[in-house]
């Protein structure tokens, strides 16, 4: 009897809702298929990611290709090319009074900046339509392209190095060690007290590591504390920043793995690296284009010399772009609870899993 009540129930609510699916990605294409749609509260819309690695980012018309604060948003989801179940999000429409708009935040070929963008009830007349959305969206596209046409500038080569040997005196011991030698790198004295720096990785939400440059002394600590999304803390080098230290120089350095945060989280995992020496470290994250969008960090970098910090991320966003090494993250539902009152999304859920849960429990009673 309560089976049966289920499944009227059931039917009553699909008969007052609808159910759009959206192709994100098909046939390579970088798209969204419809662009937009017209839904109603109570309507459903399906977005089915296709091989290569999207996402579905809320933002606003005024800034097409900027992620809107507390919006919806899927995170990515990679997709391997030949996959047949395709993974799914479905996303709850619980209003219509205001258009609602998305884009894709992929950054290796800025998709966004390439149209691929999305709307929910965008006007049909006027100055907010879909078509003027996307081309704001393409406008960014050219300003981009405009500023790297004027910005010259080539890679530094390899920092040099060597080993060195030095007597350290630190109050009344006198020692000798050996360590990594940097033209212009600091002293290998130990700091009198050690210190220990705290990092934050994805501070408000950005793709930066807050501080992102910092010095540190023999025998201090660097914990980085991770916030809300799912990063990484991965050593590399200076001529490879998005690549691990193992891959492009056969030393095995550290990893932190993917440390997934929710948004409502008050604990906030850590991961602690001890310094050994003053050798420039450069770092980070193996999150699929962070590393490209410039989330890069350093330790002891050598300001004085072509080998710094800005040249690092430079560089990171050149060669970040083409690298094809990142680890993947799974596919996990990171949308956020939306605060905005104009738009009142609900978190992304995988709808598979949703409606796998429904023929299970109906078969049950």
């Amino acid at each position: 009897m309560f089976g049966t009540l289920v499944l009227v129930l059931a039917g009553v609510s699909s008969a007052y809702s609808a159910t759009f699916n959206v192709t994100v990605g098909a046939d390579g294409q970088l798209a969204y298929s419809p662009a937009f749609v017209r839904a109603a509260p109570g309507d459903f819309v399906n977005f089915i990611f296709n091989p290569k690695n999207h996402t579905v980012t809320q933002s606003s018309f005024a800034q097409p290709c900027t992620p809107l604060d507390g919006g919806y948003d899927t995170g990515f989801v990679p997709v391997a090319a030949g996959t047949v179940d395709l993974p799914v999000m479905q996303l709850p429409i619980s209003q219509a009074d205001t258009p609602i708009w998305f884009h894709c935040k992929q950054p290796v070929g800025n998709h966004c900046g390439q149209g691929m963008v999305f709307a929910i009830n965008p006007p049909t007349e006027g100055n907010n339509t879909f078509d003027a959305f996307q081309a704001q969206a393409r406008a960014t596209l050219n300003a981009t392209a405009t500023t790297s046409v004027t910005s010259v500038w080539s890679t530094p080569s390899p920092q040099p190095w060597a080993t060195a040997t030095a007597t350290v005196t630190n109050g009344t011991s006198v020692w000798t060690t050996t360590y990594t030698s940097y033209l212009g790198s600091v002293p290998p004295s130990p700091a009198p007290q050690p210190i220990d720096h705290k990092i934050i990785v994805g501070v408000d939400t950005q793709f930066i590591y807050s501080p992102a440059n910092i010095s540190a002394a023999i025998g201090d600590t660097v914990t980085f504390e991770f916030h809300p999304k799912n990063h990484t803390v991965t050593q590399s080098s200076f001529s490879n920043p998005c690549q691990p230290l193992e891959q492009s120089t056969g030393t095995v350095g550290f990893k932190s793995g993917f440390q997934p945060v929710s948004a409502d989280d008050t604990e906030f995992p850590t991961f602690r690296i001890t310094i050994n020496d003053t050798a420039p470290i450069w770092g980070y994250c193996g999150q699929t284009g962070h590393c490209a969008a410039g989330m890069v960090f350093a330790i002891n970098a050598v300001e004085s010399g072509p080998n710094n910090f800005a040249n690092f991320v430079k560089l990171a966003k050149q060669t970040g772009a083409t690298s094809t090494s990142t680890s993947l993250a799974p596919a996990t539902t990171t949308g956020s609870s939306n605060n905005n009152s104009n738009a009142a999304l609900s978190n992304a859920k995988i709808s598979w899993i949703a409606i796998g849960f429904s023929i299970v429990a109906g078969l049950m009673f």
